[in-house]
């Protein structure tokens, strides 16, 4: 292979490795019944004027599997933190009792966990449409060069190299979603 192809394979590679990476971290923070500070991730609060993850304001600790608390580093950033949670939409209530944030996670119900399953099963979907068009991108690279002058053959080699990554990428997406789907379930 020429050093041009090996570097389609790379990047593209590259990019589908960023699509599960980022997948994983949308699957992460759908909740399974256990209490995680990455539930919050998402959720942004107003901090001297910019949105700042609520993990740079304040510690979150797991207190047992239903029970997060958040302590704010100033006490004027609990209000803020409580209305960034309401407005996340998370199905939490926070708790405020003046010096930390309580979240109690509720059981998850059987609909909840069907739910969240088909949450992340649609994230699964999206990772796997990255997936094809990272891969449509670098055929797209390979069919130029070989416009510029690249052999057949060598296309057709990189072309077989680039759908094998790309089927070994979407198989890693369909186990994460099976584990979650497994984890969500188990009750």
């Amino acid at each position: 292979m020429s050093d041009t192809t090996e570097n389609i394979i790379k990047d593209t590679a590259n990019n589908m490795a960023k699509a599960i990476t980022h997948f994983e971290g949308e699957v992460l923070k759908i909740r399974a019944g256990k209490a995680t500070p990455t539930m919050l991730d998402g959720l942004t609060v107003e901090y001297y004027g910019s949105p700042t993850p609520i993990s740079q304001v304040a510690n979150i600790s797991v207190i047992d599997a239903r029970t997060l608390t958040i302590q704010p580093w100033e006490k004027n950033m609990l209000a803020p933190i409580e209305r960034s949670i309401m407005a996340g939409n998370i199905g939490i209530t926070p708790q405020n009792d003046g010096i930390i944030i309580k979240l109690f996670l509720p059981p998850l119900t059987e609909d909840r966990r069907k739910e969240f399953v088909k949450k992340v099963m649609h994230e699964g979907e999206l990772a796997k449409v990255a997936i094809r068009n990272i891969r449509r991108d670098g055929m797209e690279d390979i069919k130029k060069l070989q416009k510029d002058g690249l052999s057949e053959d060598l296309a057709k080699e990189t072309e077989a190299s680039v759908q094998v990554l790309t089927d070994k990428k979407i198989v890693e997406v369909d186990k994460h979603c099976a584990i979650k789907e497994k984890e969500l379930l188990t009750v």
